[in-house]
């Protein structure tokens, strides 16, 4: 698996007038990457949808990218092949890092279970620019909760490559955050989530 494409020598960057500072200075926030992952079901989108509603109460200037919301417009032609997954995330990485030149706080909600791709989508930030939250929710919790109904299909053979089940997922080395859903209600992984970004001062 690999993120390397070929570019044309005829593309050049074009440099805007208005640059990343002045962005961050009109926001008065540290722009990043916060990007959740972990197994279908961990309680990702949750997490990340409660963080948003903080952020935006707190005045803070940021957007969610979820997975499922991604997959029917930007990635709507890929598959869940381990390929197609790799692309996936290579598309929300390069997005991930635009959005973040905008000056932006950008919620990321993807199982992304290579550690190489999640790597990729860290080399393409600056410093401290990319925070790793790892939902660190055990399979079979996932199953019992099963909100789509996904493991009891992967069980069945109706769904191949199913993370978890047939496909692997590679769990953070070292994250910034690691939430456990067993221990924390969602509230409070947030809580967990804001005073992170308090202390190292992004808000």
């Amino acid at each position: 698996m690999t993120n390397e494409m070929k570019q044309s020598s005829d593309v050049v960057w074009h440099e805007s007038k208005v640059t990343k500072n002045d962005r961050i200075l009109a926001k008065q926030q540290k722009p990043c990457v916060i990007w959740f992952t972990g197994l279908s079901g961990s309680g990702k989108s949750t997490i990340a949808n409660l963080l948003e509603q903080k952020l935006v109460k707190m005045k803070k200037h940021s957007y969610l990218l979820d997975g499922d919301n991604i997959r029917h417009g930007l990635c709507g032609d890929l598959g869940f092949a381990d390929k197609d997954r790799v692309e996936n995330i290579r598309r929300i990485s390069e997005l991930g890092k635009l959005f973040v030149d905008a000056g932006l706080l950008v919620l990321t909600a993807f199982i992304s279970p290579f550690r190489t791709d999640r790597d990729f989508a860290r080399g393409l930030m600056g410093p401290h620019e990319f925070v790793e939250v790892f939902v660190d929710t055990p399979i079979t919790v996932c199953e019992q909760r099963d909100p789509k109904g996904l493991y009891k299909k992967a069980r069945r053979g109706e769904i191949s490559q199913f993370t978890g089940i047939d496909s692997e997922y590679q769990s953070p080395v070292n994250p910034e955050i690691s939430i456990n859903t067993v221990e924390l209600q969602p509230e409070q992984a947030v809580d967990v989530i804001i005073q992170y970004l308090v202390s190292h001062q992004y808000i």
